[in-house]
């Protein structure tokens, strides 16, 4: 028998959970960035500026962040595996909508429906880990597996890019169908029911809006939740500018991106494992501060080479690198805070919430960075003023913590 581990699971659950789960909640993600090689191409087929093809990122944000709201309260009303598995299903058939889609507009609206659907995948990964786990054994969990999830924004553009390569802009829809199917056999076939019957809930819409207002109220989940939208916020400015950025400012080549690219969900990954080798030896709450002085670094190391006048191809990528390790500390701590704050009852609901504000974030925050025209000195402003009310967040869960502490987190 394997050796048991966090919570008496076995090595080989929890290597499962892990993979399973990782490749769920990475099918969504990887459908934000997978296509942005093909904008320019796309642009082209459809006779349309760029910036109506950047609507489709957009339009499925806030389709992730509409459905988390309706998934969650549904998974912990009828479990997790059924919503999950018609969820994904949806997500599959939206895809390849998308590669037969004839114009912009309807391509805006295809793309809601596969943030609409592939948020089953985003908010049931959460709410079954929440099941199994929490404190500093859902901050391990979640630290796991989102190193699996973080290797799809890092692979996902360089795979775009020699999709594009090779075939038109609609292969990438079809790839995208082919790893929601994958993703959708691997929960059917490995991924067991993880609230029992006996712990679901029904909800009114009453009663929904009185937890979602209880939430509210409880600064031990929305001030560690305000900082997970916040550090969102700064990666998602990073990933719907950089694209224009570094091909149209800085004068890289669609492959040269693709590597820019990897290098910087690299350093994500690189500070996601780093936090795990601290868990057992430091606190969440040192471990949140060291992330955010690094991404602060970034942000200054960014504006530093503006006002010298020396960006470049190598100058900005340096930042980034520092600004999205720190993240990849933050991110893992702050949000294993908010959902171990809540019973597993209501883990879908909490994690609806949280991932609904979380899109909402990701989808309109960057917007107003970037209003006055996407260019490196906007991207900089925006994510400096994110990475600001990121530490100020993280600050004020700290102080919460300290006064009210939670079991397994400090």
């Amino acid at each position: 028998m394997p050796p048991a581990v966090a919570d008496g699971h076995s090595r080989r659950f929890i290597a499962t959970m892990v993979f399973v789960l990782g490749a769920l909640s990475a099918t969504a993600p990887i459908a934000i960035d997978l296509y942005l090689p093909a904008f320019p191409a796309m642009a082209e087929a459809f006779g349309t500026p760029e910036s109506r093809i950047q609507l489709t990122l957009t339009s499925m944000m806030i389709g992730m962040g509409l459905g988390q709201a309706v998934v969650g309260p549904l998974s912990d009303r009828f479990g997790r595996r059924k919503p999950l598995l018609i969820g994904m299903s949806v997500f599959t058939l939206a895809s390849l909508l998308c590669a037969v889609a004839t114009s912009a507009d309807l391509l805006i609206v295809l793309r809601f429906l596969q943030g609409l659907s592939g948020a089953a995948g985003v908010v049931v990964a959460r709410a079954v880990i929440r099941d199994h786990f929490a404190g500093d054994d859902m901050t391990r969990f979640t630290a796991k597996m989102m190193f699996v999830t973080m290797l799809a924004p890092m692979l996902g553009p360089i795979v775009g890019a020699q999709l594009i390569r090779f075939g038109p802009w609609q292969t990438v829809f079809v790839f995208m169908a082919v790893l929601s199917a994958l993703s959708t056999f691997l929960v059917w076939k490995f991924l067991p029911e993880s609230l029992p019957a006996e712990e679901r809930r029904s909800m009114t819409a009453r009663e929904f809006g009185s937890a979602l207002v209880t939430l509210v109220r409880d600064a031990h989940f929305i001030a560690p939740t305000i900082a997970v939208l916040m550090n969102f916020s700064m990666l998602f400015t990073y990933v719907s500018t950089f694209s224009f950025i570094s091909q149209e400012e800085l004068g890289a080549s669609p492959g040269f991106f693709s590597l820019l690219f990897a290098v910087g969900t690299l350093a994500l990954l690189a500070g996601n494992q780093a936090n795990m080798m601290a868990i057992d030896r430091t606190r969440s709450s040192s471990r949140m501060i060291t992330g955010m002085a690094i991404s602060l670094a970034g942000v200054a190391w960014l504006v530093g080479v503006q006002v010298a006048g020396v960006e470049n191809l190598w100058t900005v990528p340096a930042g980034i690198v520092l600004m999205m390790f720190g993240c990849g500390v933050v991110f893992p701590n702050a949000g294993a805070a908010a959902m171990s704050s809540q019973p597993p009852q209501i883990a879908g609901t909490a994690s609806a919430f949280m991932g609904s504000l979380q899109m909402a974030a990701g989808g309109a925050l960057p917007a107003l960075a970037t209003v006055g025209g996407v260019t490196l000195a906007s991207m900089t402003l925006g994510i400096g003023v994110y990475a600001v009310a990121t530490a100020v967040a993280v600050a004020w869960t700290i102080a919460v913590y300290r006064r009210e502490p939670v079991e397994g987190i400090e």
